[in-house]
């Protein structure tokens, strides 16, 4: 179950920042104790891997920040943050089952699964069409002033997400509500601004002021 729920909150992580939960468990996996990847996760502590993770935040990072070029981050995004999911999913998951298997005593290669990568793709993809769902109506209810602002709510609930997912996995279980409940009030939300255009553009039917 801590696999699973090491898996999710990363792969959720992934879905609002590809390369935050990437970093991290790379980072943590070269650097200390915390992690030990799976045999066939290993690039990720790489520090060809890290730098070129490490650069990609750093454009991520910036181009999220500015209005128009956030929703063409978050399209490009569709792909990456999916793909994330799944590489974060199945390598997170690896290394507390090869954690749990070493306390036991038992050899284990950690590669993880094609299951465990497509649940992480699943997952990713459902928080980024959230985030791609909230930054337009963000934008428009602000005139673009609060996407930065949004922005960096988004890296450091990603951020969060992952630091939660690896130290305390159980406490993923608490996200799942919210993340249900973030979905029906956007989806609200956005019907709301469809009927209040809709009722701004409708043209009268009766007749004019002047007509008899």
């Amino acid at each position: 179950m801590l696999a699973a729920l090491t898996g999710t909150g990363l792969s959720a992580a992934a879905g609002i920042n590809a390369y935050i939960p990437l970093l991290l468990l790379g980072a943590l996996a070269r650097f200390t104790d915390l992690v030990q990847l799976g045999s066939g996760w290993q690039w990720l502590e790489h520090p060809a891997a890290l730098g070129t993770v490490g650069a990609l935040l750093t454009v991520e990072f910036a181009a999220d920040k500015v209005p128009v070029a956030d929703s063409v981050n978050d399209a490009v995004q569709t792909f990456v943050r999916p793909t994330s999911g799944g590489v974060t999913f199945g390598a997170g998951a690896s290394s507390v089952a090869l954690e749990d298997m070493a306390t036991a005593g038992d050899a284990v290669s950690g590669d993880g699964s094609f299951g465990s990568v497509a649940a992480g793709v699943v997952i990713a993809l459902a928080l980024h069409a959230v985030k791609s769902l909230a930054r337009p109506l963000i934008n428009t209810a602000t005139l673009g002033s609060g996407g930065a602002v949004a922005s960096l709510v988004e890296d450091a609930s990603s951020l969060s997400l992952a630091v939660l997912a690896i130290l305390v996995p159980i406490a993923i279980l608490l996200f799942v509500p919210v993340f249900v409940f973030l979905v029906w009030w956007l989806l609200r939300l956005r019907g709301k601004r469809k009927r209040a255009r809709a009722n701004r553009n409708r043209v009268p039917t009766g007749p004019g002021p002047h007509q008899p």
